[in-house]
């Protein structure tokens, strides 16, 4: 097992997973550091790990519940993550706006959302991972993960459109 090779490429999954659930990038960052000195010392132990992502995400998910208990942390922005971006020379100022505002928008509503459905949409909508994934990861079954995910979509949708919606065109 390589350090470099096989557990450093896990530091960005393990990052979004613990800001998820954290809201804070400080406190994230500690938990990325945490869970790559963890995995590299249980691997130089002889612990047996079968899908090393999938423990790397387990663990960072059960530090980041840990901490946010222990620190009673309440809702601060992520809008730090770096994103790929269309061509935004492209729009016009207003178009910026607009399309700054929806991604400002929805990133807020969903940081209402409890932890669970949070955590679910972070690893279904953005790390892409399957239905079985997410139910390894987090525990519950396939189907709780599927229910989960349509309740955390449907509410960031209707909240949305409470708020109201920005035209981007």
């Amino acid at each position: 097992m390589d350090f470099k090779r096989d557990i450093l490429p896990l530091k960005n999954i393990i990052f979004r997973t613990a800001l998820r659930i954290t809201l804070n990038r400080e406190e994230a960052e500690d938990i990325v550091q945490d869970c790559l000195v963890k995995i590299w010392k249980q691997t130089q132990e002889g612990a047996n790990i079968q899908n090393l992502e999938s423990y790397a995400l387990t663990m960072s998910r059960n530090l980041a519940l840990d901490r946010k208990k222990l620190s009673a942390n309440n809702v601060i922005s992520l809008n730090e993550e770096v994103h790929d971006h269309e061509d935004e020379h492209q729009l016009t100022p207003d178009q910026q706006l607009i399309k700054s505002e929806n991604t400002s928008l929805i990133e807020q509503l969903v940081n209402k959302l409890p932890e669970k459905q949070r955590t679910v949409m972070q690893l279904r909508d953005v790390e892409g991972k399957s239905y079985k994934e997410i139910a390894d990861i987090l525990s519950i079954t396939e189907s709780d993960v599927k229910v989960t995910l349509f309740r955390a979509r449907k509410e960031v949708k209707e909240q949305y459109l409470k708020v109201g919606i920005f035209d981007s065109k």
